[in-house]
């Protein structure tokens, strides 16, 4: 999508719109698929990252399967017209009765926790096959909220707690079929994947009975220009040739699967604003957009760099601006950004979008969530509604005595 044609979606469908490039995410789903030449990789697609159906069924297109965290997310992907066979459920301190609803669903049931896997062992024996997702307590990413693979992680069953597991299996016969890990996100050293496989292909020992192990994901992309990212053709190319090694010695040819989320959709989207103000301080220069952090959390949640763009003035000249949000709260999707002179009603254009942008929306200040739409076959087409006030209090129960 080029300005001017992001310019004509804001113009056509409004602002604040999330708006995703189709082809982006169709191309970079094929180049994670190819990098791992000569194996037939599993891609499901972390559901949490973006989960609208439109999305859901153009990467079920391509072939790829769910990794999904909630038992909604599951139905989200049973309604987009995946197969239970398809989704890989991992969830992390949910109530057991959601994990027996999954199991009736059919889904993959990935387990991270030791008292669960008993109770699961009580109640299903050898009747359900299970996957395992163990912490290999490697840090990876540089960031506690994105690094989930260590010693102090809520995720997993830890990589030492392997001859407990084995007792638990024993006992209650539980087929296990599946071996998982997922270290965090923004991983860009492919020796960081090596490592956590490694220790992967030393705890399969434990395990005769594996079908695929699912390495998890964390490709790191770009943000702005010069950023590091993930080499995906190198990771990839030393991943298969470890795997590959490992399979010769475990006896047989294993599924290798991950569950990529913002690498498939992050440089995809973009947010649309519109500038409501122009406000100058002592020491700044703040453009307040009709949007915030209940739309775009990552910038005040995970310290998230995001590129804007004055789409709407290309040539003017360049100034030094703090953008910020309409939310009663320190808001800032940007400080100190050269942009082309801002001016009241211009659209500005936030970069790498696609990737936990709605999915992590909220209504705080009473603000309504914005549109999204599909940039598809040369055309910006709607695929969520704007809210409204009325889904704002669409659940409230008034008591009568209150009134």
């Amino acid at each position: 999508m080029d300005s001017l044609q992001l310019l004509s979606s804001a113009e056509k469908l409004g602002t604040p719109l999330y708006i995703y490039d189709a082809q982006i995410i169709q191309n970079q789903y094929k180049s994670l698929k190819n990098a791992f030449k000569g194996k037939d990789v599993k891609l499901h697609f972390a559901l949490k990252a973006l989960n609208n159906i439109n999305i859901l069924r153009l990467l079920k297109a391509e072939g790829a399967g769910l990794d999904a965290v909630s038992i909604e997310e599951i139905y989200l992907g049973l309604r987009a017209g995946f197969l239970p066979s398809d989704i890989m459920y991992t969830p992390n301190c949910v109530a057991y009765s959601e994990i027996v609803e999954a199991i009736n669903l059919g889904v993959h049931l990935n387990i991270d926790n030791l008292s669960i896997l008993e109770k699961f062992g009580n109640d299903y024996g050898s009747t359900v096959p299970c996957c395992l997702r163990l912490n290999p307590h490697i840090m990876a990413g540089g960031n506690s909220n994105i690094s989930v693979g260590h010693i102090d992680s809520k995720f997993g069953i830890s990589i030492h707690q392997l001859r407990h597991i084995e007792r638990i299996i024993q006992h209650y016969g539980i087929q296990v079929t599946g071996l998982h890990m997922h270290t965090g996100s923004d991983i860009v050293d492919a020796d960081v994947f090596i490592r956590g496989a490694e220790l992967l292909y030393e705890a399969a020992t434990f395990f005769p009975d594996l079908q695929f192990m699912d390495f998890g994901s964390g490709f790191k992309v770009g943000y702005k220009e010069g950023d590091i990212v993930t080499d995906i053709n190198k990771i990839g190319a030393k991943i298969t040739k470890s795997f590959e090694q490992f399979c010769q010695t475990y006896g047989r040819e294993l599924e290798l699967w991950f569950e990529p989320g913002k690498y498939i959709v992050s440089a995809a989207g973009k947010l649309l604003v519109q500038v409501n103000v122009v406000k100058q301080t002592t020491s700044t220069v703040f453009a307040g957009v009709n949007s915030g952090q209940n739309h775009l959390i990552r910038p005040m949640f995970y310290n998230a760099y995001h590129q804007i763009d004055n789409i709407s003035n290309p040539e003017g000249e360049q100034k030094l601006y703090s953008v910020v949000g309409y939310i009663c709260e320190s808001d800032t999707l940007g400080y100190d950004r050269l942009l082309n002179e801002v001016r009241v009603d211009d659209i500005l254009s936030i970069s790498n979008s696609g990737a936990y942008g709605f999915t992590m929306s909220n209504n705080y200040n009473a603000r309504l969530r914005p549109a999204e739409a599909l940039f598809i076959n040369g055309e910006a087409q709607l695929i969520r509604k704007r809210e409204t006030l009325e889904d704002l209090y669409r659940n409230e129960v008034e008591l009568e005595l209150l009134k």
